[in-house]
């Protein structure tokens, strides 16, 4: 069965499906436990006034893992859990933004080697996957954003938070998973770094960005 989530944020967000289980599960196991999601996070969105955006199409698949928001336009990783429809749908949930589609090779997600970690800078892994990936961005896009080379993909997804009493603030991976990756984030000497040990969710392909859900909203919150 095909299976949905939802994502949120200060603009309205399409109603994301996706299968974020494991792939060895059978496929009713799968619906049921991404309809707990589903709802949870709906309930969860509601609750905070923001608008949701039903993506109904049974064909389309959208993972939030697969979708990079710059600032500027959107990046969507075509993957097993993400296909051209539902990028389209996506498209045309924010149409004042740019949607480009990138093909996703020897990954489970496009954001299981990249993010975004500044408001320009894009993190991005040394694998050759990876680095397709980069360049396939850099043809699409008109902006020229500027990279963070780190030598394992998966020290590549990392959180950026622009806290007005912080200012620029980052989560990634801690030294003693990802030491020589870690190196490379302390060069960022504008930023307030918050290494965060991740292995053990790691292994159910638990990035830190696919833990989180950030929320633009007053400092009430």
């Amino acid at each position: 069965g095909s299976s949905q989530s939802l994502a949120g944020g200060a603009n309205p967000v399409g109603h994301i499906k996706h299968s974020n289980t494991q792939a060895d599960q059978p496929s009713s196991q799968k619906a049921s436990a991404t309809k707990i999601q589903v709802e949870a996070m709906k309930r969860a969105l509601e609750s905070l006034n923001l608008n949701i955006v039903e993506m109904v199409d049974e064909n389309a698949t959208l993972d939030g893992g697969d979708v990079l928001f710059t600032g500027r336009e959107f990046f969507v990783g075509l993957s097993r859990r993400t296909n051209q429809r539902g990028a389209e749908i996506l498209a045309d949930t924010f149409k004042d933004y740019a949607v480009s589609t990138v093909p996703v090779h020897d990954a489970l997600h496009l954001k299981s080697f990249c993010s975004m970690a500044g408001p320009n800078l894009i993190a991005i892994g040394s694998s050759e996957a990876a680095q397709k990936a980069l360049k396939t961005m850099q043809q699409m896009s008109d902006h020229r954003y500027d990279k963070l080379t780190v030598p394992d993909d998966a020290a590549a997804n990392c959180i950026y938070l622009n806290i007005p009493s912080k200012g620029h603030v980052l989560l990634h991976r801690a030294p003693e998973e990802y030491p020589e990756s870690a190196k490379v984030f302390e060069k960022l000497k504008d930023h307030m770094l918050i290494p965060i040990a991740n292995t053990e969710l790691e292994k159910v392909d638990g990035a830190l960005t696919c833990c989180s859900v950030l929320i633009n909203k007053s400092s009430e919150l």
